[in-house]
């Protein structure tokens, strides 16, 4: 093991990264627990009811405490594609993000929400001035978006937003729950 890697275990939630920069921005892979991270801004893969639920989506609520979903419930609803925001509660972020992914049916369509998905956030975050924002992978778990599709969709979607803000960001991460998702946005991130 290289000291590199055994500095980025010592980061509570990361485990292992890939990075890349584009404009000033840097761009990083961790594979990790996203409600661990310390960042101003998290990403959450909502439900259309901003309910709360499974996967990410009950982690970061249930990490989070009851002021997340008290505001979800002012909001009350958020179509596939956009996003809103809230407080984070008591995770290590200021604010949660929420945008609700495509339930993945073979569409043309499924990817052009996911782009939206990702590019509304950080229109979100840059309208609130939040430089550095964390993403998981959206709808690649029970909405069953396939990985190796929605990691080149999600990276194209975050240069395309760093690019035409190219002052708002100091940093994009990705942090990915398990190896499979971590290596498909790896494979995604080479081709970039």
């Amino acid at each position: 093991m290289t000291v590199v890697q055994i500095l980025l275990l010592a980061v509570p939630g990361v485990f292992m990264s890939t990075e890349k920069t584009i404009g000033q921005t840097r761009l990083l892979l961790s594979k990790g627990d996203i409600t661990q991270v310390e960042c101003e801004a998290i990403a959450n893969a909502a439900n259309s009811r901003l309910a709360g639920g499974g996967g990410v989506d009950g982690a970061i609520h249930r990490a989070g405490g009851p002021e997340i979903m008290a505001e979800c419930k002012k909001i009350g609803h958020c179509p596939t594609g956009e996003a809103v925001i809230t407080t984070a509660g008591r995770l290590r972020a200021q604010k949660v993000i929420h945008t609700v992914g495509p339930i993945y049916k073979g569409r043309p369509e499924d990817a052009r929400l996911l782009t939206n998905c990702y590019t509304n956030s950080l229109e979100l975050a840059a309208k609130h001035n939040l430089k550095t924002v964390a993403f998981p992978s959206i709808s690649t778990g029970v909405y069953g978006y396939p990985l190796d599709q929605a990691a080149p969709v999600a990276l194209k979607a975050v240069k395309k937003a760093v690019l035409n803000h190219p002052d708002s960001f100091t940093e994009i991460r990705f942090v990915l729950f398990g190896a499979e998702s971590y290596e498909a946005y790896v494979r995604a991130l080479q081709i970039l």
